[in-house]
């Protein structure tokens, strides 16, 4: 069991991605190409958040970091064995190269207005698994490129030569920010993948639950003029999802399934 302060490598990566996981703060020097899902290295201000500190073995530099933290009156702990065992563990790591950040460790992304599918998909797959402070710019379809060429945003979701993030044959572009982001060895995010992919490209045969889930995509774009109430909504649609696929996908439910023991029908 960890010593007080101390969180593991497995608690960690069960909290990945759930909307309440702790903020986690990247303190190794040098940074590194790699990151752990979700690092950031935006030291937190004001937060109610708490957080994880991850240094390259969970040595000194570590243990400094969130003991400031919690002088500040952030709930701070340091990551058992660092990024270090995290790798030891084979799990998911983030490759920077893949990133475009602003000098505040901010990763940049653009992509077209009026989002559905794939547009509110993406932008909850970096915010909950890549960058939680990232920066999603919506505008018009025709000025994508004009913008991500001014403000150096990495353009997704857009069919345009030499875009990286979008689709690709049958992959639409979750599907390839999952493979690239190095987040695919989350097998919840492999279950979710074709739910995304069926809904948004019309292949609703991909798996059941993709009609139910352009559904709702469709009711969120007309309840929303603004596309980014849009995708604060949409993000619980996802930790939903995310959820079921992690833990229920083999719960059943129906009338009687949640009955008391000898109640009758």
């Amino acid at each position: 069991m960890p010593a007080p302060d101390l969180i593991s490598v497995s608690t960690l990566a069960k909290l990945t991605g759930a909307p309440d996981a702790p903020l986690l703060i990247d303190v190794r020097e040098p940074a590194g190409a790699y990151r752990i899902p979700g690092a950031t290295r935006r030291l937190p201000a004001g937060t109610d958040r708490r957080a994880v500190v991850i240094g390259e073995d969970g040595g000194a530099a570590a243990h400094a970091a969130a003991a400031r933290l919690r002088h500040d009156g952030v709930a701070a702990e340091v990551l058992d064995g660092g990024q270090a065992a995290w790798m030891a563990a084979g799990l998911p790591l983030v490759p920077e190269a893949a990133l475009v950040r602003d000098p505040e460790d901010r990763s940049l992304w653009v992509t077209r207005s009026r989002p559905k599918v794939d547009r509110i998909a993406c932008p909850w797959l970096i915010r909950r698994f890549v960058d939680p402070h990232a920066v999603i710019l919506f505008v018009a379809p025709g000025e994508v490129p004009g913008v991500a060429a001014r403000t150096g945003a990495a353009p997704f979701d857009i069919a345009a030569e030499g875009v990286r993030w979008t689709h690709r044959g049958e992959l639409c572009t979750f599907d390839v920010m999952v493979e690239e982001l190095g987040l695919a060895g989350f097998e919840a995010l492999a279950q979710l993948a074709p739910i995304v992919r069926g809904a948004d490209t019309a292949r609703l045969d991909l798996a059941p639950e993709a009609a139910g889930l352009l559904a709702v995509s469709l009711g969120l774009s007309r309840l929303h003029a603004d596309d980014h109430r849009q995708l604060d909504a949409g993000m619980a649609i996802y930790d939903a999802l995310y959820r079921w696929a992690r833990d229920a996908r083999e719960e059943k439910h129906d009338w009687t399934s949640h009955q008391p023991r000898g109640a009758k029908a």
